[in-house]
């Protein structure tokens, strides 16, 4: 191996758009840090921060409906739920918005040198030049934006500014600024137009040394020798007491490295659980990344892309987790409304989340369904008229309602969610070895609607998924809303064996409601079918891979348990087009052709991103190629994608180098996490493997290596295991 890998990023020039800005979080606020040398700009993010649209957040009331939608679409008529709605056009959930920018202003100076750099590892994105410094990161330990400029210049003014792209013209805004023994304290208040909600951020200014006086909107310091500054951000209805968030700011006041401490102790520890060397040459991983960028088959750039993906990802998820601009934008127009996507993006970018090792994102994301399940017990209670819940296409983190939908979206007819979002959080139990009981009671309900949902029987004696919905695609000869979509299949097995699983009370009739689900179909193209009802013709040029959910995240389709089934989902992945070449797409691609062992399949996929031009400077990534529409799904489900070709893990399976490219000969992976609860450091050669396994508890688990045998391999808790594989 070379030297260790480099766990930041660099830039010589500064940021013109926000999109290459440099990123900070700490899963609450958010901070963009661009500009230029005489104008610094950050701008404040909070996951919060969500536009009211005037959208009907309540579910459609359509239960009673149900039963004739159901027997018209046994019958075939393939059209019949396009009606299936209340009437409403489609509405999007409440669009996601950045606060305003923190703009510091200096006269022009003759400095040299200008350098601008984010460092991974402690979370601080840096500006320098021969005369000045400034810093900014974002608390973990104290939930609040420190940024300190030293040698700031005979002047320094100081305002905060809502003048972002987007901005509502009924906006109506307030600024408020006094001088406090620190220095100055600004704030801004925000309310939204036609609405009793606002936001209110506060900025404490603490000088060192020189005056400080008011310079209404902000504050001028002249003559001073740093200058601290700590901000936060709340959303809320009425009145904010500004005087006390300035107090608690002012509690906070403590020199700059004090306050650096307590956040490094926290992010550091993260971020430095996992890392990834691919033996990249030292001149390349010493280039900036926009350099760096334009090699897009350096091993450099993807350990640069590995290491920012968990990064970013670290630092979206807190209150929530990602979303799909993780937790930034620029821009009050944010794409789709910068929503939780959850019928597939949210879980391609915390893909990686188990292995390598980020529980704060796991629990993140649990967070966010403990939240939302009275939302989700309504959408089955009252579209489908059962127990139980059922998870929306779409959230804006506030309401869990499914209330987004049209006849070429008909999102509240997809019933599989509820089990594909809770899959993180089953795979987290098994990497940590216990069960969460909120887990163990969500998953109970989903089989409770289950139990109530799965009430038509084909001529076979199996339980039939109508109406039926295969995110976001339709067969070529029938419309959206069809039977038996090869996800519900997955979905409701899933959820019912392992809702058995923990409850042990409730297993007989769970399984055997698992024994009557239809299996899936093979069409006459050899493929796993996206639809196992007879006669539905699947339509393969589509972004999403929803009826490949069996083989990723899932293990119900594997090349060693059931090859046939996984040769057929092999074959539906190579007829698979890209469409429109979103990068979640590709990786989702990606994903799934590690699992069946297909690595130049993977690196195909891999470089249809990386020769893309789908990353911005600042390493956050395009939904499209030529950095078209900021977007997180690239950036943190990459990551996910490399472990997942390296290493991939199951209760009692470790399968080593299952799907790694030949462009990648040699490289280090250390401190992944397996759902069998061991630590694992793999290396990796031309003709050698090692992997060391560090076992939490006491397990025989079955070893996989390329040559596909299975090896039995007893692990004991608190002793290492070394496996030495050669010729692999």
């Amino acid at each position: 191996m070379t030297r260790t890998p480099v766990h930041g990023t660099w830039e010589p020039r500064p940021a013109a758009r926000w999109e290459d800005a440099f990123l900070g979080g700490n899963g609450h606020h958010g901070t963009l840090v661009f500009g230029d040398p005489n104008d610094d700009r950050v701008i404040v993010t909070h996951h919060t921060l969500v536009r009211p649209n005037g959208s009907d957040t309540r579910p459609p009331r359509l239960a009673a409906e149900l039963p004739a939608l159901q027997d018209r679409l046994l019958a075939g008529d393939r059209t019949a739920a396009e009606d299936f709605t209340d009437g409403r056009p489609l509405q999007w959930v409440r669009p996601f918005h950045p606060a305003f920018q923190i703009r510091l202003h200096r006269p022009s100076g003759k400095g040299h040198g200008y350098r601008r750099s984010v460092d991974f590892a402690t979370g601080v994105v840096r500006a320098e030049r021969s005369d000045w410094t400034s810093q900014v990161f974002v608390s973990r330990a104290d939930d609040v934006i420190v940024q300190q400029v030293t040698a700031p210049g005979p002047t320094l003014d100081i305002s905060l500014d809502h003048r972002l792209p987007g901005a509502p013209a009924g906006l109506a805004v307030g600024h408020g600024a006094v001088l406090t023994p620190e220095g100055a304290l600004l704030s801004l208040r925000a309310r939204y137009p036609e609405s009793d909600r606002a936001f209110t951020g506060v900025t404490l200014i603490v000088a060192t040394g020189g005056t400080t006086a008011l310079a209404p909107p902000g504050a001028r310091i002249e003559g001073a020798r740093s200058v601290l500054l700590l901000t936060r951000v709340r959303r809320h209805t009425g009145e904010l007491d500004v005087a006390t968030e300035g107090r608690a700011l002012r509690e906070l006041a403590t020199e700059y490295d004090r306050l650096l401490e307590r956040h490094v102790a926290l992010h550091r520890t993260a971020y430095e659980r996992v890392t990834l060397d691919l033996a990249a040459a030292p001149a390349e991983r010493a280039l900036p990344g926009s350099e760096l960028l334009k090699r897009p088959r350096d091993p450099a750039l993807l350990e640069r892309l590995f290491a920012a993906g968990r990064y970013h990802l670290l630092s979206a998820g807190g209150l929530f987790p990602p979303r799909l601009t993780g937790l930034w934008t620029g821009d009050w127009d944010t794409a789709w409304s910068g929503a939780f996507t959850n019928d597939a993006n949210l879980n391609l970018q915390t893909a990686s989340a188990p292995a390598a090792a980020l529980p704060e994102v796991t629990e993140a994301h649990a967070a966010l369904i403990q939240r939302q399940l009275p939302d989700w017990r309504d959408n089955a209670r009252v579209i489908f008229g059962t127990r139980g819940v059922v998870a929306p296409g779409h959230t804006d983190g506030e309401s869990g309602h499914s209330y987004h939908f049209n006849r070429e979206y008909p999102l509240h007819l997809w019933t599989a969610g509820a089990d594909w979002l809770l899959k993180p959080l089953v795979d987290h139990d098994e990497t940590h070895g216990s069960r969460d009981p909120r887990t163990a009671a969500a998953l109970a309900e989903v089989a409770c609607f289950y139990e109530d949902f799965l009430s038509r029987t084909d001529g076979d004696g199996h339980v039939v998924f109508v109406p039926s919905y295969s995110p976001e695609n339709r067969p070529a000869n029938a419309s959206w809303g069809t039977i038996n979509a090869a996800m519900d299949l997955s979905a409701a097995r899933h959820a019912l064996l392992t809702a058995a699983g923990y409850h042990p009370e409730h297993a007989g009739r769970w399984r055997a409601l698992a024994d009557r689900l239809p299996p899936h179909r093979i069409n006459d193209d050899g493929a796993l079918a996206e639809w196992a009802w007879p006669g539905l013709r699947d339509s393969y040029d589509h972004r999403h891979l929803s009826h490949l959910y069996g083989v990723w995240p899932l293990d119900e389709i594997t090349p060693y348990d059931t090859p046939r089934l996984a040769a057929a989902a092999h074959r539906a992945l190579e007829l698979r087009g890209a469409e429109n070449d979103s990068a979640h797409g590709h990786l989702h691609h990606a994903l799934v052709a590690a699992r069946l062992r297909d690595g130049e399949r993977v690196a195909h996929a891999l470089g249809q991103v990386l020769d893309g031009d789908f990353f911005h400077s600042s390493l956050m990534s395009a939904h499209y190629p030529n950095r078209h529409v900021y977007n997180a799904d690239a950036a943190h489900t990459l990551p996910g994608v490399l472990i997942e070709m390296l290493l991939q893990s199951a209760p009692h399976r470790l399968v080593l180098l299952p799907a790694l490219p030949s462009a990648l000969p040699a490289g280090r992976l250390t401190g992944v996490r397996t759902r069998f609860g061991a630590e694992v450091d793999l290396t990796w050669a031309p003709g050698r493997a090692t992997a060391v396994l560090k076992p939490t508890r006491t397990v025989r688990i079955e070893l996989r290596t390329s040559s596909g045998d299975a090896q039995p391999i007893d692990l004991v808790a608190g002793e290492d295991h070394v496996l030495s594989m050669e010729a692999w």
